[in-house]
């Protein structure tokens, strides 16, 4: 790190036959200033979405009055100790998850509309949402690369991606929230155990070099497939080769985390056992899922 630090609106300056040209420079070590070191080795900020899909008992949840937050509401109470670090918003709604004469369903369209913004067409085979991605997936497209997994996506109902689950609209409508695209939403893991086993893998008892033995094998594997899968691509009509492509993404995706984790040698210790599945109690299951999400872990 130098003492100094390089603007960001450096340029690179010449001349091309009498003629001035400059060059616009990407963006470099040397234009962070050196101070900001320190601040640049603190963990990533977290950012989580929730989604009930029932509603809220809102005279419980709405705070009275505007401005500074005085005493919480009965739904809010559990917070009180945050409650400076707070900002309750309200009169906020969704326009696309009206109707808008499509008639009934709307927990197709809500869920779906919840992160996109988005309008979604009603059908349960060509699923689409009018926007990109997801807002969860635009920030994790920006931060994402700070951590090993650039995101996760969490549920507690229904697992169904296919047929309709409300009054004509997708499953995938229904049970996704996080969107990688128009056509692809992201399904969210159900069982603590699988979401264990993302976190720290299925051998986080294994050494450094087991891991990396275990990741390219795995990284090999991914790469047979996508090579035999690619044959298909000339004989697949438009709409199947964009579904391929979304499948080849997905496949990228996990090769990335794949090659995260084989550069990552601290071996860390989980601070709970590996669940042994879904509890059949609501509360239960929900408990073990957020408890995973945010689980530390310590080295060996």
């Amino acid at each position: 790190m130098i003492g100094k630090a390089l603007s960001r609106r450096t340029l690179l300056k010449g001349f091309v036959k009498g003629v001035g040209a400059a060059i616009a420079l990407p963006y470099l070590d040397a234009m962070t200033p050196a101070f900001a070191a320190a601040a640049a080795k603190k963990p990533p900020v977290r950012l989580m979405f929730f989604y009930l899909p029932n509603g809220i008992d809102m005279p419980n949840w709405t705070p009275s009055g505007v401005g500074k937050l005085g005493e919480l509401p009965r739904i809010l109470k559990p917070l009180e100790g945050f409650r400076d670090q707070m900002l309750v918003l309200g009169n906020l709604t969704h326009n696309y998850g009206r109707a808008l004469l499509d008639g009934a369903g709307d927990h197709g369209r809500c869920s779906a509309c919840y992160l996109t913004g988005a309008h979604v067409r009603k059908t349960t085979t060509d699923i689409h949402v009018d926007g990109p991605m997801s807002m969860d997936q635009v920030i994790a497209k920006q931060i994402g690369k700070q951590t090993k997994l650039p995101s996760l996506e969490l549920g507690m109902d229904n697992p169904r991606q296919s047929g309709s689950c409300d009054s004509g609209y997708s499953c995938a409508y229904t049970n996704n929230l996080s969107w990688r695209s128009e056509t692809q939403p992201m399904p969210p893991i159900l069982d603590p155990r699988m979401l264990y086993e993302r976190l720290f893998g299925m051998g986080a008892e294994l050494s450094p070099d087991e891991r990396r033995r275990q990741a390219l094998l795995r990284s090999s594997v991914l790469d047979f497939a996508m090579d035999s899968s690619k044959s298909l691509m000339k004989d697949l009509g438009p709409t199947d080769r964009n579904k391929l492509d979304e499948y080849f993404t997905a496949i990228r995706s996990i090769e990335e985390r794949i090659q995260r984790a084989a550069k990552d040698d601290t071996p860390v210790t989980p601070s709970m056992p590996k669940p042994p599945g879904a509890p059949a109690d609501f509360g239960e299951h929900f408990q073990l899922l957020s408890t995973c999400s945010r689980l530390p872990c310590r080295p060996t």
